[in-house]
C-alpha cells in the first residue's frame, strides 16, 4: 500500500483516535489539527498542529505552503465551521473525507438509501433535528467544493473500544454482573451499529482507493435479540428478562435509549433499518459481533468501568423497571 499524507481534523477521541491508530499502523504520514485539549501527546508518531478550526487565521496558518493527499474530518458539526475548513484547504488536499450521520434524513420512519430527502436548516426546526440538519448542510458544502473528490460517510451508532457514550459497553458489562438482566422491547426489534474500527478502515480506504460519493456506513440490521444472545454467551448464568415496550413507556422510560440501544419512538421506526447495500457493494467490511463485544468488554474492564455520567441503567433504575413484571 502506498503511503499517503493525511490531515485529520480532531484525531484524539473515539473515531478520530481509531482513524489515526489505523493510519499510522498502515504507514501513512499523519498531521493532526486540534486544540490539544483531549489526550495531548497521544500520538508521538504523528505531527500535531495546535489550533482552533473555528478560527480562519488558525486554518490559514495550518495550510500555508502545505499539501496533503486527503483530509479526514471527523469533527465537523456546524456549516460555518466546515465552510472555513473547506475554504482553507481547497487546493491543499486531494480529497475531503467528511464524517456525517444518518440523522441527516428528513424521514426517519421510512427505510432510506443514500438518495433519501435530507433535512434543511430552518428557524422553526425542532431542536432534536438541528444536529442532522447541520450535518446535511455540511455535506453540501463539502460536495459543492470538492465534487468527485468528496467522500461522505454517514454512520449511525458507532460502538467499540473508547466509546464515550457507554451505550454499547453497558450490555456486555451488565451480563457479566449477572442476575436478572432487563432487556427492552421484543427480541425481533431491529438494531444497527458499526464497530468504530470498521468505520475507520472505510474512511482510510476512501483515500487509498479513491472512493468518492455518499455512503450510508453502518452495520447490517439484526434482531436486537441476537445482540443480547451474544452478550448472554459471555455469562450464561445471567437471567435475561424481557420487558415489553408498552410497559417501559408506561413506566416513564425515555423512548430514545432510556434503556441503552433501545428506540421506541415511532417517528424513528426505521433508524435501525437503513439501507447499507451501496457501502457493502463498495467494499465495506464488518467484523463479527462476538469480536466487537469481546474487545469492548476488555477495554471497559481495563478502564475500570464507565466514566461518571455515562449512559446506562444503574441497578436501582433497572430494579424498578424489572418490578413491573413482579
Amino acid at each position: 500500500m502506498q503511503s499517503k499524507t493525511l490531515l485529520v481534523l480532531g484525531g484524539t477521541r473515539f473515531l478520530g483516535r481509531t482513524v489515526v491508530e489505523a493510519a499510522l499502523a498502515d504507514g501513512h504520514r499523519v498531521t493532526l489539527f486540534n486544540r490539544g485539549r483531549t489526550a495531548p501527546g497521544l500520538f508521538p508518531g504523528a505531527e500535531t498542529v495546535l489550533g482552533d478550526r473555528e478560527s480562519a487565521a488558525d486554518l490559514a496558518a495550518l495550510a500555508a505552503g502545505r499539501q496533503w493527499d486527503a483530509v479526514i474530518d471527523v469533527a465537523g458539526y456546524h456549516p460555518e465551521v466546515v465552510g472555513r475548513s473547506v475554504a482553507a484547504l481547497a487546493g491543499r488536499v486531494g480529497r475531503y473525507v467528511f464524517v456525517s450521520t444518518l440523522s441527516v434524513f428528513a424521514d426517519q420512519a421510512t427505510v432510506q438509501d443514500e438518495d433519501g430527502e435530507l433535512l434543511q436548516l430552518a428557524d422553526d426546526l425542532p431542536e432534536h433535528q438541528q444536529y442532522g440538519a447541520r450535518k446535511a448542510a455540511c455535506e453540501r458544502i463539502v460536495r459543492e467544493a470538492f465534487g468527485e473528490r468528496a467522500s461522505i460517510a454517514r454512520p449511525g451508532m458507532i460502538v467499540g473500544p473508547h466509546d464515550p457514550t457507554d451505550r454499547f459497553a453497558y450490555w456486555p458489562r451488565r451480563f457479566m454482573r449477572g442476575g436478572r438482566v432487563l432487556l427492552p422491547g421484543d427480541p425481533a426489534d431491529a438494531a444497527q451499529f458499526i464497530d468504530v474500527r470498521d468505520l475507520a478502515r472505510w474512511l482510510l480506504d476512501c483515500v487509498t482507493r479513491q472512493r468518492g460519493g455518499v455512503h450510508n456506513v453502518t452495520g447490517r440490521t439484526l434482531p436486537i435479540g441476537e445482540l443480547f444472545a451474544a452478550c448472554h454467551e459471555l455469562n450464561p448464568a445471567a437471567e435475561p428478562v424481557w420487558v415489553p415496550a408498552e410497559r417501559l413507556l408506561a413506566a416513564g422510560a425515555d423512548p430514545w435509549m432510556g434503556v441503552p440501544m433501545w428506540i421506541a419512538d415511532p417517528d424513528c421506526a426505521a433508524i435501525n433499518r437503513v439501507d447499507v447495500s451501496r457501502a457493502l457493494a463498495a467494499g465495506l467490511s464488518l467484523r463479527p459481533l462476538a469480536e466487537t463485544l469481546a474487545d469492548t468488554l476488555a477495554w471497559d474492564t481495563a478502564r475500570g468501568g464507565p466514566a461518571p455520567g455515562a449512559e446506562g441503567l444503574d441497578p436501582a433504575a433497572e430494579g424498578k423497571l424489572l418490578a413491573l413484571l413482579d
